[in-house]
Order: structure tokens, then sequence, then C-alpha cells
């Protein structure tokens, strides 16, 4: 490889044991001294405190004949105390290595960890110790199995299986549990191309959070980057490896949901952990006063430009690729990523090492792409091969089946790709992810029955979550025994997911959406740890999950729907038909005016899917039924893409092929064209 990264690369820092001992090193630009802390076999007692050695340009290093695999330890560092400058040295505290590749428990919040210098007794009993050990063999270099236009399906690790019954209770919550064979099952009906992994690596909760009886169910806090959390990982990094193997035995690839826009250190009145008693000028983004910049709404930045941090996110990155076969991965708030001197620049050094990188160049990769900070809005903006979450895809099909005016347009871009956002000078295919939920805001069953958000057991009296959900709650909130609001809330439950499978490129569905799952109008559920976020697989509705599953039947049988490549209009190489049509209820292509009918509630769109045949969606978002009219072709008849007798789709109208009854709010992707006979 050019770069010289063979599988077989270690990093330059971390405590990874080798012959005869173990070598311990870790970086700081002002740290004036730094030690290394050796704990006894539980990681009680601190049993020795050597000094490690300076050797240049900030890198502080020590081998320590004698030691072996499985020795617990954590550094300390000594300089400078003036956090209003941003210097937080202080040998008390006990600090976890930033490369740590396991730890012997899981992160827990307490005020001594945030204590001033001087002011409070040694951390050490109060944190989780790094274990020391030699890497695994690095896997074999293959391909990702995930491909551009697949099903992405997010998962909380812990929630997901919490609650199954069918899964041993030990195994429940972990991510050994994805590998389960009613687990793969149910991914393998869903035609799960994908599973994105929210944060499975070390987190701790906010401060805030304990004195409520609340903790942190997402993991996007995290303290150590490489280190998966023991609760979700009990069997460390081989119960990753372990699981991805059997997933990919399965033909479902693993993307990991990584946390590099800061760290559970929080702002000033936070806890030291790891990076801010190491270097905090060096690994966050401070102010020119010394302040720390928050753009990401949790009181510190990482400094991604830096050097030194874009290491340490490269070498993560290729220490799951290699040592456990992920697939790739998701970045949240990824325009800190990009942010050079505060600005985001898509050519940005950090964004242009991952592309180029020999082992992370092929992976799957997939921005999140905002933040709260200056022109933090950045859709569209990221360099392929970046996939992006596409909020407006998220928003114009909610206000579509919401009844809003006017969206016509907007939909019939969304459900081509969203050209408007991604159809960059050079660029033939979209990067857009097309979502309607995810975990972040309400649940797909919670649109449709809560018209405002009810985050009351957060704690902080409904004033978190956003407040414009652009849901609806079809008559009543909330909860309710009227048949009529239920049947009414699962047919527009259906519509939105066949909207979604429908959609021209990637897709992605949140765990649990395809069978109705609620938080109960929650739409910020992250320190719900409970039965708030833990999916009922007991009380699924299995009707919406059986018609889940005939969508993405019919989406896997049409190469059209896979397709990222822009649509045209126009007949592609080796076809009679255009690539798309769009289309009135009486069959005929939509003129200007109709157009921009804030009126207008109805759509067919007509995909030229292959071998000369076409795949008709029918929208009617109107409340009242519609005769639906389809071009008729020589030699070719229009049949339902679902069939009809596993689901309620319309049928034809006897004796007419080219008519269909399209209920009220109602989406289909309602029929394809077959040779006659």
């Amino acid at each position: 490889m050019s770069s010289g990264l063979s599988a077989g690369y270690r990093p330059r820092f971390g405590g990874l044991a080798g012959e005869g001992g173990i070598r311990f090193a870790a970086w700081s630009s002002l740290a004036r001294r730094i030690w290394v802390s050796i704990f006894d076999a539980r990681g009680n007692r601190e049993i020795d405190r050597l000094e490690l050695q300076s050797e240049g340009e900030g890198v502080h290093a020590l081998f320590v004949a004698g030691l072996a695999a499985g020795t617990r330890y954590g550094f300390r560092a000594d300089g400078d105390y003036a956090p209003e400058h941003g210097s937080w040295f202080d040998p008390d505290k006990l600090l976890a290595d930033p490369y740590a590749v396991e730890i012997d428990r899981p992160y827990a919040y307490d005020g001594r960890l945030a204590a001033r210098r001087g002011a409070g007794a040694d951390t050490a009993s109060l944190m989780p110790k790094a274990i020391a050990g030699a890497l695994p063999e690095p896997l074999p270099a293959l391909p990702p199995l995930f491909r551009s236009g697949g099903l992405i399906y997010e998962v909380p690790v812990r929630a997901f299986t919490k609650l199954h019954s069918d899964i041993p209770e030990k195994q429940r919550g972990t991510i050994a549990a994805l590998a389960h064979p009613l687990v793969v099952e149910h991914l393998q009906k869903l035609g799960v191309a994908a599973i994105e992994l929210m944060p499975v690596t070390a987190s701790i909760d906010e401060r805030h959070l304990p004195p409520l009886g609340l903790r942190n169910a997402w993991g996007y806090n995290p303290v150590t980057f490489m280190a998966l959390d023991p609760r979700l990982a009990p069997g460390g990094l081989a119960e990753l490896r372990g699981t991805v193997a059997a997933l990919h035995q399965a033909g479902i690839g693993t993307i990991l949901d990584l946390v590099f826009n800061h760290t559970g250190e929080s702002d000033r009145l936070g806890p030291t952990l790891s990076l801010r008693g190491l270097d905090s000028r060096a690994y966050y983004r401070h102010e020119p006063d010394g302040a720390l910049v928050n753009d990401t709404g949790t009181g510190n930045t990482l400094a991604c430009e830096h050097p030194v941090v874009r290491e340490m996110v490269l070498d993560t990155l290729r220490h799951f690729v290699q040592r456990a076969g992920v697939d790739g991965f998701r970045f949240d708030l990824a325009p800190i990523l990009g942010r050079v001197d505060g600005v985001f620049d898509a050519d940005a050094p950090l964004l242009n090492a991952i592309r180029k990188d020999p082992v992370l160049g092929d992976r799957v990769l997939i921005a999140e792409p905002w933040d709260i900070g200056p022109d933090g809005y950045q859709l569209g903006n990221f360099p392929p091969p970046f996939l992006e979450w596409n909020d407006k895809c998220r928003d114009d099909i909610r206000r579509f089946w919401r009844g809003n005016g006017g969206i016509i347009g907007a939909l019939a871009t969304r459900l081509a790709g969203s050209s408007d956002v991604f159809a960059k000078p050079g660029q033939t295919t979209s990067r857009s992810i097309n979502f309607i939920a995810a975990h972040d805001g309400m649940t797909l069953a919670d649109i449709v029955a809560y018209e405002h958000k009810h985050n009351e057991a957060n704690g902080e009296q409904n004033r978190d979550g956003h407040d414009d959900n652009l849901s609806w709650n079809n008559g009543l909130e909330g909860e309710t025994g009227d048949q009529s609001i239920v049947t009414a809330r699962f047919d527009d439950q259906c519509a939105l997911l066949a909207t979604l499978f429908a959609s021209r490129g990637t897709i992605m569905l949140t765990a649990g959406d395809e069978f109705g799952r609620t938080q109960r109008g929650n739409n910020n559920a992250y320190a719900q740890d409970n039965d708030i976020t833990w999916l009922d697989w007991a009380g699924r509705d299995r009707a919406l999950e059986l018609y889940t599953v005939l969508l993405a039947k019919m989406r896997r049988a049409v190469p059209a729907l896979l397709d990222t490549t822009f649509l045209t209009g126009e007949p592609p190489a080796g076809s009679e038909i255009p690539d798309v049509a769009w289309l009135t209820e009486t069959g005929m292509p939509l003129d200007e005016a109709a157009w921009h009918d804030a009126r207008r509630h109805r759509l067919v769109m007509i995909l030229g899917s292959g071998e000369n045949s076409r795949l008709a969606v029918i929208i009617n978002g109107d409340r009242r039924a519609c005769m639906f009219t389809l071009p008729e072709r020589a030699g070719f008849l229009w049949r339902p893409a679902i069939e009809p007798d596993s689901s309620d789709i319309s049928r034809p109208v006897p004796g007419r092929t080219v008519l269909f009854m399209i209920e009220s709010r109602t989406a289909r992707a309602g029929a394809g064209e077959s040779h006659d006979g």
C-alpha cells in the first residue's frame, strides 16, 4: 500500500503488549510530566507509577519489561492549571488512555471527577482502567457488503433486544444478541443491507442525569473512541468481531455510528477524564480568550484539524475495519470533522485523509451533515463518496402526508433522489440517505399519533427536543381506543413507509418502526433506558410488519428503486421508455399549473424498471378515494407490485387493466408492468 499502512498497522500511542513487556505512549504538547499508573488485577489498587520519557514532538513513552497482556493502567499528567485559559493539568486525576481498546468497567459520572485541582481526592477509584493487550490478527481486506441504494437499519443495541424474550436473558441488550438467528431472520425479511449501530464505544452520562435517576441510553457522549462499552459488549472486541462476521455470513453489513465531534468531558464544569487532562488546548477547539468552542451543543468541540486529533480519528477507524471487519461508519455532527479554523471545508484534511486512506477509502461513509456552529448546515456539501442523512426528504414527506399544500413538486424531488441537493457539477448519482424517522425525534408511529412532543419524563419540563415535528394526531393526542383513529394511524404509517420504500437511493429505517414502536410522544428519548425506548417485541403490530416486509420484497425486485443515478425523463441506452414520467391521476403529464397547484395531493411516478418494464408509484394524499388511470402499452399489463392476497392494496377495476382505485391518504408502489400473459 502506498501509505505503508499494512494490515498489521499499529498506532503510535496506547498500551500494547508485546514480547517481554508493554510500551505505553501518550501525546501532549504542554504536559511537563506524564506517568502511567499500574493497577492490580482487579483494577482497584495502584501498585506502581512510572514516568514516561519525552521522545520529542509531544510524544511521551515508556517500555515496561515484565508486564503482560491484561495489565490495567491509566495515565496522569502535570503542567499548568488554568482552566480559564484551557489548561487542566492535575496529577490527582487518573486519565483514560485515548487509545484504550478495552476498559474494565463502564464510566460513571461523579462530581469529584470535576473537582478543581487541590480541591478533590485522587480519582483512580472513580475511573475505569484500560486493559493492555495484544491486538488480534487483522482480518482479510474484503470490500464492504453494503452498496448505495440498499436499506440501512438503525439499531440502538441495548434497546433493540432488551425485551426480546426469545434471546437468552444474559445476552439481551448486547452486540452479541444481534447475531442471534431470530434477529438475523428478522433483518433478512426486511431486506436489510446493513445495520447501523448507534454508538457502542464507552460513554458517560451527562452530569444532570444521575440526580434525575436517568442515564444516557443512546451513547452519544463518548470518552474513549476505540474501547467498546462493557455493558454493550461484555465480550469486548471479540464480541463485535464475531457479530460482524455472523451478519456478513447472512449477507448483512455493519456500520458503526461514531462520535468525533465532542467528548463527555463537557464544558468548564465537566469532568476531567482523558483528553482534557492530557492537553485540552490541543484536543479541543478554544476561543482566543481560552473559552471552549461549543459547535456541538455539548460544551466542547474536538479540534479535528489538529494533526494529532486527525491521527487519533484515523487510527480509530482503521482499528474497527482491520480488527472487527466493519463495513463503514456514520459520523455524528459531521461538519465538525471538516471544520478548519472553525469554518467548514469539504476539502478539509481529515475528510480527505479518510477518503484517500488505503484502509478506509472503500468503506461506507455517512455524514450527519449539520452541527450548531456557524454555517453548520452542510447538506449536500460533503465530498463523494460520503452519503448524507437527508432531512429535507424527511421533512417534505412528513409535510405532504400531514396535508400541507404546495408540496407535490418537493415530494417528487425527494422520490427521485433529491437532485436539487446532490446534483453538483460532475456528480451523476445521488448521495441521499432517505428517511422519515431516526433515533433523534419522534418514532414513525408517534408522528401520526402526537401533534406535540411529550418529553416530561426527561426531567426538563418538556423544554428539550424539537418543537416542530411536522407530526399530526389524527384527531386525538396519544393513545386511544377509538378504532377509526387507530385505523387512520395505521393507514398513515403504511403511506409513510410506502413513500420511503418507493424513493430512489439509499433508505434508512429505524429499528422497530416497521412494527409500530412508540416512545409515547417523547422526541428526545436519549435519557430513557427503560420501556420508553426498549422495543416491545411481544406487542408489535404484525400487520404493519408484514406490510413493511412486502414493501422490502417489492423494492429488492425493482432495480430502478435501488438505482442512485439521477433521472432525466429520457429513455436510457438500450431502452424504449423514459427513466421517469410524472403523471396526474388521469394519466396525463403534469403541466406547470399542476406542479404549482397548492391543492394537488395526488401524483403518479412511473419508473422504467429494466427489460422495458415499468413501475408505477401511485400517491393519493387527498381525503377522498380516487380512480387512477395508468398509460397502456401494447403487449403489457399493469399488475399490483405487492401481491393483493398478501396485503390490502387496491385491486384493478375488473375488466380494465389500466384503472386502479386508490383509497384516501394512500401511497402504493402500486403497479408493476409485465408482459401480457
